[in-house]
């Protein structure tokens, strides 16, 4: 695989080119149907834009970037042998590599006998109607059990997702080998269980339709694919060998190839290659630096294709941000980590941001606005600016307030902007 950052923004791809992986949740031929149609409409009447006209945000979706060349996150890769693990990162990335394995990325998915949350919590339950759930944990086992007063139905849980900050939910399987997803996921600010997010069913025909959700074959690879990594190998989901979490290579591609490259030019002492053969997401363009994180919190066409409209849509932190007035065309000092480094713990203290602000808005009313910094001062403060232009929003599903994203001038009873 040739581990390339030479990444292509257009405006849509030829509707005949199609690609489809358990991990894409729409065919490219599909995507870029829905895109001409979509760019097609205009206040003046129907019309095609012109290709690569600068319209919207000239950025593409999750299925458009995994079509092309070079690694994309979540994507396939033809071999095993490819992936060599953090562990070979450590010797030359050592403060990295151990700085991200306290990150939630690194947590967002575990064996749910690992599962701190479930440990804490040896005993949870939620009941509507007349169902009642428990989840409870010994040892190293956590039992889910449904009943309705009549029947009952338990199965042991396999699989955690989250790191329960905000939530965490659960996969189990049967005997006939398929996964299942929990009707209950954990919630922090409940500290127990409430209904999975868009998957309340208050009266469901049955217990086992109360109990759990099927999960295909092509939904599994999708969820591990952002919350593990090398968990499919030449499209085949690979439970066993996955490794749980997001680790180096789910954001840098499967590392042999460069692991050989730097163990060679050590030993000849000369100097590695150019690429070195890694994939480095800090040369990416700020439209693909959005979408490259968007692979797994949902770029802005992923959103406008999916559908997904109101407070639902403030949890896709890369479309809200594109969507910003500021973004424009796109800007270095507005991408994911100009603010979040990936290596390290998100900051909950609005102040750590106030550096970012400023270094497109001019500090004081009396500066004048530069090319450098062509934003306008706030006439309120320099100083939390993040708990003003990006207000906290609360999402029902998830019990959750996040941070929106779009930044913007956010007045009290202002309607949610989609």
């Amino acid at each position: 695989m040739e581990h390339t950052n030479s990444r292509r923004t257009r405006c849509f791809r030829d509707a005949t080119h199609s690609h489809w992986s358990p991990r894409t949740p729409f065919s490219l031929s599909m995507v870029s149907f829905a895109r001409r149609l979509f760019l097609g409409v205009s206040a003046a009447g129907l019309f095609l834009w012109p290709l690569c006209a600068p319209v919207l945000h000239a950025q593409l979706s999750t299925a458009d970037h995994l079509a092309e060349p070079g690694f994309w996150p979540t994507q396939n890769a033809a071999s095993r042998r490819d992936y060599v693990g953090s562990g070979a990162c450590a010797p030359c990335h050592a403060a990295v590599v151990a700085s991200q394995k306290a990150t939630p990325m690194a947590g967002t998915t575990l064996r749910a006998d690992d599962a701190g949350i479930l440990h804490s919590h040896p005993q949870m339950n939620f009941a509507v109607g007349k169902y009642h759930y428990d989840v409870k944990t010994a040892e190293k086992q956590s039992v889910y059990t449904v009943t309705d007063g009549t029947r009952t139905l338990s199965a042991t849980l396999l699989w955690a997702f989250g790191t329960g900050r905000v939530g965490q939910s659960y996969l189990f399987k049967q005997e006939n080998g398929n996964f299942y997803e929990a009707r209950v996921t954990y919630f922090a600010t409940l500290q127990n269980l409430h209904f999975t997010p868009d998957r309340a069913l208050t009266s469901p025909k049955d217990v086992e339709e109360a109990m759990y959700r099927p999960v295909g074959a092509a939904e599994i690879g999708r969820c591990f694919a952002c919350h593990s990594t090398a968990s499919s190998i030449d499209d085949q989901f690979d439970e066993r060998n996955l490794t749980p979490g997001v680790t180096c290579e789910a954001c840098h591609g499967p590392g042999a190839k460069h692991v050989t490259a730097m163990q060679s030019a050590k030993l000849s002492g000369t100097a590695p290659p150019g690429d070195a053969a890694i994939f480095n997401a800090a040369q990416l363009n700020p439209a693909d630096s959005v979408d490259f994180c968007g692979a797994c919190h949902s770029t802005w066409w992923d959103v406008k294709l999916s559908g997904v409209t109101g407070v639902s849509n403030a949890k896709s932190q890369p479309y809200r941000l594109e969507s910003s007035k500021c973004w424009g065309k796109g800007d270095a000092r507005l991408t994911c980590v100009a603010c979040h480094n990936p290596h390290q713990q998100v900051q909950s203290d609005p102040s750590s941001y106030d550096r970012s602000c400023l270094s497109c808005h001019v500090a004081s009313v009396a500066a004048k606005k530069t090319a450098d910094h062509p934003g306008a001062p706030c006439p309120v403060s320099t100083q939390n600016c993040v708990s003003c232009h990006m207000p906290k929003v609360y999402v029902p599903e998830n019990h959750y307030n996040f941070t929106d994203h779009r930044i913007r001038i956010a007045r009290p009873g202002d309607p949610y902007p989609n």
